[in-house]
């Protein structure tokens, strides 16, 4: 009877310690800006830089249009093939440009607003292979894989926004490939999402679809929950036709955008760190430019990217410590200006699971995150230098980015928390302070308690199955995908989409 009554007891208090906890200690939308990898003189010294590049050299392959509006709003022609920027055109688009403004979910819960120093975790990426959760080997992505990292994603409190993840391989058509990868993020997810359009005349019928998610024609435009990714500038110094092209259609549609630059240190930019971080900022610069050109103060995250690689072989190196403080001072360099920053980090170049991999991505969005990044993307799932994604990174990320939080947190200093009587009290009294009111109170406010982190000690890990962390992630991947099937289109939203589209998957 008294074991009956001790497991009982046991099982209460295990059931109490896995549910959620009534305070969430580490929720997303810390602040962030402590690491400055920048002095000052420094942050100063690269804008100059970048506006004497953007002034003395300006951007090439201007298309038509585009030439056309910024010469209206007073960028130069060269005479030999470039549009020159004066450095009062620049800080003019800089004071105009959209501060702060909110990415849509279409639950609204889920909206969050970009700007200021608050650092959410997101995704980006299009990797062309997923890790398989049978195999463990890679294959090639598909579009049922895209709908499975979107059911799975839509459980993690942790991704804050989300891009498509992968590239559905196994659609070569690029118009259904952009409409399907559309479908995917409204049918699985509120969240605010992301995708990219291949060809402008793909925008005006993807936003038809959005609108029939948002309710009736015209919706989406007035509350867009999704926003688009652009590369308008081909490193270095020039401008891509096809892209800038899409950015006058997503303009038009009222979606907000990423405008990336992700030049690669001594490829498509200089191989010192502070002439490329004046090279990509003067490239993010001129996005800005255009977008201010062609309507000032449109929502336009200013998403400077800096990309490495590694210069013995050329391979992408997403998981270094260059990396690492590349984005963190890109970071610091957005938020100086007063602009909404995006910068990519967690992007391992480890294929497996592994030490390398987790030590990469801690290494580099945390960073990010303490630099005040405020949307982190490839944050989530991504592995293999961008080309892979996996089920298990993404819950494995997902629980690394609450401990990031909670060291963005910090600590609070306050008469309760310094704990004077209480530390009299345990003194005096027990000579501990395991079971104590004010231990109860900060364990609730004051600590994250892992899933996936394996804290037994050795001999009880081993009785459990020694397992790994890849190992444990398997399974919470899988539990997700078998009982995580969201209904997010009516019926009749569902059929009209399909009606109208070439729907290939769900």
């Amino acid at each position: 009877m008294g074991e009956s009554i001790k497991r009982k007891g046991r099982k209460a208090r295990l059931a109490k310690r896995a549910a959620a906890p009534a305070f969430d200690p580490c929720p997303p939308g810390q602040i962030g800006g402590a690491y400055k990898p920048l002095s000052e003189a420094d942050l100063q010294r690269i804008y100059d830089t970048a506006l004497q590049l953007l002034e003395n050299l300006g951007l090439g392959e201007v298309p038509a249009r585009l030439h056309a509006d910024l010469l209206a709003v007073g960028a130069v022609d060269s005479g030999a093939g470039r549009i020159l920027f004066p450095p009062t055109l620049v800080e003019q688009a800089i004071d105009q440009a959209a501060k702060t403004f909110v990415l849509h979910g279409r639950d609204d819960d889920r909206s969050i607003t970009v700007g200021g120093a608050r650092v959410y975790f997101g995704t980006g990426g299009a990797a062309v292979q997923t890790l398989d959760l049978d195999s463990r080997n890679y294959r090639p992505s598909t579009l049922a894989d895209l709908h499975n990292f979107t059911r799975l994603q839509d459980t993690l409190p942790n991704v804050s926004w989300y891009t498509r993840c992968c590239v559905a391989t196994d659609v070569p058509d690029t118009y259904d490939l952009d409409v399907n990868t559309a479908y995917a993020l409204i049918k699985n997810t509120t969240k605010p999402t992301a995708t990219s359009f291949t060809l402008a005349e793909h925008v005006a019928p993807i936003v038809d679809m959005l609108d029939i998610a948002a309710g009736g024609p015209g919706e989406f435009a007035k509350r867009p929950f999704m926003k688009a990714h652009i590369s308008p500038i081909i490193s270095p110094l020039r401008f891509g036709e096809d892209a800038v092209d899409v950015v006058y259609e997503c303009i038009k549609h009222n979606i907000p955008m990423s405008c990336i630059t992700a030049a690669q240190a001594g490829a498509t930019a200089p191989a010192t760190l502070a002439g490329f971080l004046a090279q990509s900022l003067a490239e993010t610069l001129a996005s800005l430019v255009m977008v201010h050109a062609i309507q000032p103060g449109f929502p336009m995250v200013f998403s400077n990217w800096p990309l490495v690689i590694d210069l013995r072989t050329g391979a992408f190196s997403g998981g270094s410590g260059e990396t690492a403080v590349l984005n963190a001072a890109s970071a610091q360099l957005s938020n100086w200006l007063g602009l909404p920053s995006g910068v990519a980090c967690s992007m391992t170049d480890a294929k497996a699971i592994d030490a390398q991999y987790g030590m990469e991505k801690g290494l580099t969005s945390l960073a990010a995150a303490l630099a005040g990044g405020n949307l982190i993307y490839e944050s989530s799932g991504m592995t293999a230098s961008l080309l892979g994604v996996s089920f298990e990174a993404f819950v494995l990320d997902d629980e690394m980015h609450s401990h990031t939080y909670r060291a963005l947190r910090g600590l609070e200093v306050s008469d309760e928390n310094l704990g004077y009587d209480a530390i009299v009290e345990a003194v005096l009294g027990e000579g501990h302070f395991l079971g104590g009111q004010h231990t109860f109170a900060a364990m609730e406010r004051d600590y994250f308690y892992p899933t996936l982190a394996d804290r037994d000690e050795p001999r009880s890990w081993a009785q459990a199955g020694a397992k790994d962390a890849w190992t444990r992630a398997n399974e919470l991947a899988r539990d997700i995908l078998d009982n995580h099937r969201p209904i997010y289109l009516t019926p009749e939203q569902d059929a009209q989409i399909k009606a109208r589209f070439n729907i290939l998957y769900g």
